[in-house]
């Protein structure tokens, strides 16, 4: 009995790994990414593009056909900056699907395993399925909020990160007392040999997907540092200081940072 607990104990370990595709592979749903952070809210539709927050200054930045507005006071800015708004306009209209699709893929992603995993390991549909409608519920609050645009800190945040960790802890009780009770009717073999093959399809599974993922991802963070350095680009001051809308972290990828310098030089040339 103790050996076939451990073997399950030991997969649910893996599968949490899996299921998360480790923190170098699926994005976590917070503003915190590709070593930038934004403390606002964003709304991004045919009108423009809105940051707002409850707290710090400004509380409201927009911007749309090379305007600029903060705190509801439409802002005086050089030919130069007009044409740099006008691009953030037009990376925020493209990268906001992108967003949402990375999310969705790694909602999904999460939850697909779960599923299979607690199908395979208490071969009950029904709790196979219950698992399902938490994924599709977690889709639609991404479809209702990226889906149209709007980044939302109470949204993605810790608490969508803690309604997926109370989905998890509920799947891992579900499998922990399937366990238990094949151990005690003397089917502990039968179970060792199910998490063996379920760990093994797991692995192939969330590797796949989670690889494909992250080059997703790693693609995203070439934009939102286009952003970051045409932000950083403005000559526009807010009470003689830079207007913050995306933050550096402390240690930035310098490789990729270097990168999308070069590719917003590009851009100006073109110009």
């Amino acid at each position: 009995m103790r050996h076939a607990i451990a073997v399950v104990a030991c997969l649910l370990l893996s599968v949490a790994g899996a299921a998360h595709a480790g923190s170098s592979k699926t994005p976590e749903l917070s503003s915190r990414q590709c070593g930038l952070s934004t403390p606002y809210n964003v709304q991004v539709d045919g009108g423009g593009v809105w940051l707002y927050r409850r707290e710090g200054m400004p509380r409201e930045i927009f911007f749309h056909d090379g305007t600029l507005s903060v705190d509801h006071r439409v802002q005086p800015v050089s030919d130069a900056d007009a044409w740099r708004l006008r691009l953030m306009e037009q990376d925020a209209r493209t990268l906001m699907p992108e967003v949402a699709g990375i999310a969705r893929e790694s909602v999904s992603l999460t939850f697909d395993v779960l599923a299979g995993l607690v199908r395979a390991m208490t071969e009950s549909e029904r709790k196979a399925r219950k698992v399902e409608r938490h994924r599709d519920d977690a889709l639609a609050h991404i479809d209702d909020s990226l889906g149209n645009g709007r980044w939302d800190q109470d949204v993605f945040g810790a608490r969508f990160e803690a309604d997926v960790g109370q989905v998890f802890e509920q799947v891992t009780g579900s499998i922990a007392r399937s366990t238990l009770w094949a151990a005690v009717t003397g089917r502990a073999e039968r179970m060792e040999a199910r998490a063996d093959k379920v760990g093994r399809d797991v692995e192939r599974l969330a590797d796949a997907r989670a690889s494909a993922l992250e080059h997703r991802a790693g693609s995203l963070c070439v934009q939102v540092q286009a952003l970051h350095e045409l932000q950083h680009a403005l000559e526009y001051r807010y009470h003689g200081a830079p207007l913050v809308m995306l933050e550096r972290d402390a240690n930035p990828d310098a490789t990729t940072a270097t990168a999308v310098r070069v590719d917003i030089a590009n851009r100006d040339d073109a110009e």
